[in-house]
């Protein structure tokens, strides 16, 4: 069996999932998850409800990644997996712990948001954007200048109904492009492919005690990425930070769930709200508009860097 600190849960695996940070197995406890094949049905009895590729029914859940693999998630506790076709395990495993485990904690009643996130001045920072919106790309250059890495992809957030705010560090490698990871300087951090079929690839995070430890950091803040366009460029402006009051941050932040659609079948909409006010509470939920060039990256992380020391989250350029 293969051991992991995924989002602040023990889990053992019976397939090595490259990409996850792997840990000693404390022997006095037993895992939060257990993710390991089996025979997978192709449809629940008793479903509940049901969408393209998913049923439910009660607290069990069955996702289907056609001609991929299907799996079923138990109370949140459990994830079987099963390959259709001619797929391999290891072109499988993307989805096992992608979509697979942040399904899994919307079982668990967790905040979970689309986003990566660094550390800054002992603080979890969230870059929330869809896919493609370059959130990887950003934290992978914010490590490298010296920002620790603390999640990529998913990002459980703990504590909203009142106290501090946690952002638990996910236990996952950046996933990147190979443009990115030319562009970035980091082919002597780069593992195993995503896919085998995709140039997309698993990339050594720089350490930090926080992903290293598993130990969750205080929220500091939330910025939700956009694409500088014609316009903006024209008014000279080519980095913007620009802060959403509440009522726009609730929508923001519901639009940068982990899988949004699913927030509302499950019921958890006021989790979102709740994530949205605390976050605003922490630091703020901010519009970060840049050009998605790499010639401007450090124009970009100047730009953040900047933000934090006006706001008092950093004392100086790291």
């Amino acid at each position: 069996m293969f051991h992991y600190v995924m989002s602040g849960l023990r889990v053992t695996s019976d397939l090595a999932m490259p990409g996850l940070i792997e840990t000693a197995a404390a022997a006095d406890a037993a895992p939060d998850v257990r993710i390991r094949q089996g025979e997978v049905p192709l449809a629940l009895a008793a479903c509940d409800t049901s969408g393209p590729n998913w049923q439910m029914a009660g607290d069990r859940f069955l996702l289907r990644i056609p001609g991929i693999v299907r799996m079923t998630l138990d109370a949140g506790t459990a994830i079987t997996w099963q390959c259709e076709g001619e797929t391999r395990p290891e072109d499988a495993l993307i989805f096992i712990s992608g979509s697979g485990f942040g399904l899994l904690m919307h079982q668990h009643g967790r905040c979970i948001m689309h986003g990566s996130a660094v550390e800054v001045g002992g603080r979890a920072v969230l870059f929330c954007g869809p896919s493609g919106a370059g959130k990887s790309t950003l934290a992978a250059a914010m490590a490298a200048r010296g920002f620790g890495h603390v999640a990529d992809d998913q990002c459980v957030l703990s504590g909203l109904s009142g106290g501090e705010v946690l952002v638990h560090p996910d236990g996952r490698a950046h996933k990147l492009w190979e443009q990115a990871i030319t562009k970035l300087d980091l082919a002597e951090r780069s593992g195993a492919p995503v896919r085998s079929a995709l140039r997309k690839f698993f990339v050594a995070p720089h350490a930090t005690s926080a992903a290293d430890s598993g130990a969750a950091l205080p929220l500091a803040g939330i910025y939700i990425l956009a694409e500088a366009r014609a316009p903006d460029l024209v008014k000279g402006d080519r980095v913007t930070i620009t802060p959403f009051n509440l009522a726009d941050a609730a929508i923001a932040v519901r639009a940068n769930a982990y899988r949004p659609a699913m927030v509302e079948r499950l019921g958890q909409a006021g989790l979102y709200l709740q994530a949205a006010a605390a976050a605003q509470r922490s630091g703020g939920v901010f519009r970060l508009v840049r050009p998605m060039n790499f010639a401007v990256m450090d124009e970009v992380i100047d730009a953040l860097v900047r933000h934090w020391q006006d706001t008092g989250l950093a004392e100086r350029v790291a």
